[in-house]
């Protein structure tokens, strides 16, 4: 009770930072309390009408896929921002052009698979990255960037940023997409034949 009227004078006095230390003697027993409410040490987050994403435009030419895909779930993510904020979607949209001309390293573009359950008993179905690109050109990039980002309903509305082309144009042209070049980030995201 005491702690509680100490609190409650210092307030009334007018602190807006609160650092005291506030003495309580209980039968014979004395107990320390150290009050610190100090808004410049409080975590700063970011705000909904604070957030305005930008457009990034990628050329994926000769990329490595799991390289490329750390980079734009980085972006989407909001993670290349000082004001990140893991509990809110303030990340990036990015284009991504010539899908169709991403690789692999090694032999993994024949021998990796990708696995899905259909739900029912005996479904389990796998598929190499060959076969998945012949089928859906982008699809193995989604699927590298998406199990980069959470799990859940955040992680699907941070996936609807990444925007995959396979050819040179796209439709966001009026946006005004800053390019980012993956081979100047660094020298390995680009397979070199």
């Amino acid at each position: 009770m005491n702690l509680f009227l100490t609190m409650l004078l210092l307030l009334i006095n007018g602190h807006n930072s609160i650092n005291h230390s506030v003495q309580i003697k209980y039968n014979n027993l004395t107990i320390y309390v150290i009050i610190s409410i100090n808004p410049a040490f409080m975590t700063k987050f970011v705000k909904k009408d604070e957030i305005n994403s930008e457009w990034f435009e990628i050329d994926a030419k000769g990329a490595v896929v799991g390289r490329l895909a750390t980079v734009i779930s980085k972006i989407i993510r909001g993670k290349n921002k000082t004001t990140y904020t893991p509990h809110m979607d303030h990340g990036d949209f990015v284009v991504i052009k010539n899908v169709d001309q991403i690789k692999f390293t090694g032999n993994k573009f024949q021998n990796k698979k990708y696995y899905r359950h259909t739900g029912y008993p005996g479904g389990i179905k796998e598929i190499t990255p060959e076969k998945l690109s012949e089928k859906k050109p982008g699809e193995v990039l989604k699927l590298a960037v998406k199990r980069m980002l959470p799990s859940g309903a955040l992680g699907k509305k941070q996936l609807t940023k990444l925007k995959i082309y396979s050819g040179e144009e796209h439709p966001h042209s009026a946006q005004n997409p800053k390019i980012i070049e993956i081979s100047k980030l660094n020298q390995k995201n680009i397979v070199r034949n």
